[in-house]
């Protein structure tokens, strides 16, 4: 063993089961502290994306480098329907644009087999306890109330239906965001996102509701609700007192599109990493996020200005054309994202304003 230190973990999700999971088969003894009574609880079986998109390195390979076995189910996502409900494309991407993968509390989730991996590792998780923050060494308790620019709202339902996916950009159905439609081998999930205006999210998302179920023929049986929110600081916190932030807790999201999952496992590993070999994880998150943060922020200015023009329009052909071009970067804060920053971010401290920390 390297070390015989005992380290506290505060939530089990995504970003604490990667930290505790590393630093577990480093030797050190691991509790994590978990509020909800199982792992999961925020989501209802929802499908989500791990994108393929935001990093070089494919999501699986991505996985496996932060010592995360696959040890889930996964659909890879190639085909996609992409619409502004006139125009339309159906793209298939060479490379798959995500892996699809079922969240909650229960078997077969993302969530669950994660759950198993900690505790095949030997890490002590007690649910329905909870610390102060200065009490743990690790801070993983997701989204930060105050700092949620975007939710979603759908259900999820069994459907006999072909596999779909549809993706529209209309600020009737989603505002600022997107609706999407997903169904994988009989399980439907089917929802808005809504970005900045919040309250609009009811109604954004019973026209994204009559909209699929008026283009489609889904078959719905046992709908059930399903929701969430994203949490994005424009300067994330990757430390409180002496415990390290990681994940929503630290404000790292996707702020174009809220697939923020590599993002937790990134952090979570190299929280861990740092505890192990002692060097400061603050500055190595910073190195390792500032540029895509800032990406995220041109991309978010840019969805919501420019490309929102004649109904997003714009936005699906820029989508289409680069869709399998290899020297597209649009997470990696290129050299025309660098000249677009400062009036992005001017944009976005006047719509977002409680983004600054």
């Amino acid at each position: 063993m390297k070390s015989s230190k005992h380290i506290k973990i505060l939530g089990a999700g995504i970003s604490g089961l990667t930290a505790a999971i590393n630093l577990a088969k480093s030797g050190y003894k691991v509790e994590i502290f978990e509020k909800q009574k199982e792992v999961g609880k925020r989501f209802h079986g929802d499908f989500q994306g791990l994108s393929n998109k935001t990093d070089p390195l494919d999501a699986l390979e991505g996985l496996v480098s932060c010592n995360i076995a696959v040890n889930f189910p996964y659909t890879p996502l190639c085909n996609v329907t992409l619409t502004n409900g006139k125009k339309k494309y159906d793209i298939t991407f060479k490379k798959p644009l995500h892996y699809i993968v079922r969240r909650g509390p229960f078997p077969g989730t993302l969530d669950y087999c994660l759950k198993e991996q900690a505790l095949d590792c030997g890490i002590t998780i007690h649910f329905k306890e909870t610390l102060l923050p200065e009490d743990v060494d690790i801070i993983a308790t997701g989204p930060i109330p105050g700092n949620i620019p975007a939710a979603a709202r759908g259900i999820v339902f069994s459907s006999s239906s072909k596999n779909l996916a549809v993706a529209v950009c209309n600020d009737d159905l989603a505002y600022k965001g997107y609706s999407y439609l997903l169904v994988v081998n009989g399980h439907g999930c089917m929802a808005t996102v809504v970005f900045n205006e919040l309250k609009r999210l009811e109604e954004c998302f019973k026209m994204t509701k009559e909209y699929f179920t008026s283009t489609y023929d889904l078959n719905m049986t046992e709908p059930s609700p399903m929701g969430g929110v994203g949490s994005f600081c424009r300067n994330p916190k990757y430390r409180i007192g002496n415990a390290l932030c990681i994940g929503e807790a630290a404000g790292l999201q996707d702020f174009v599109a809220g697939f923020g999952m590599r993002y937790a496992f990134q952090s979570g590993y190299l929280a861990a990493e740092s505890i192990i070999h002692g060097f400061d994880y603050a500055a190595a998150a910073k190195d390792t996020f500032s540029r895509k943060l800032k990406a995220c922020i041109v991309n978010r200015w840019l969805w919501e200005t420019a490309l929102n023009h004649h109904d997003y329009s714009l936005l699906l052909d820029i989508i289409n054309l680069t869709a399998n071009r290899a020297d597209h970067t649009p997470h990696q804060f290129n050299p025309l994202q660098r000249i677009l920053y400062p009036f992005a971010l001017n944009y976005i401290k006047k719509q977002y304003h409680f983004l600054e920390s």
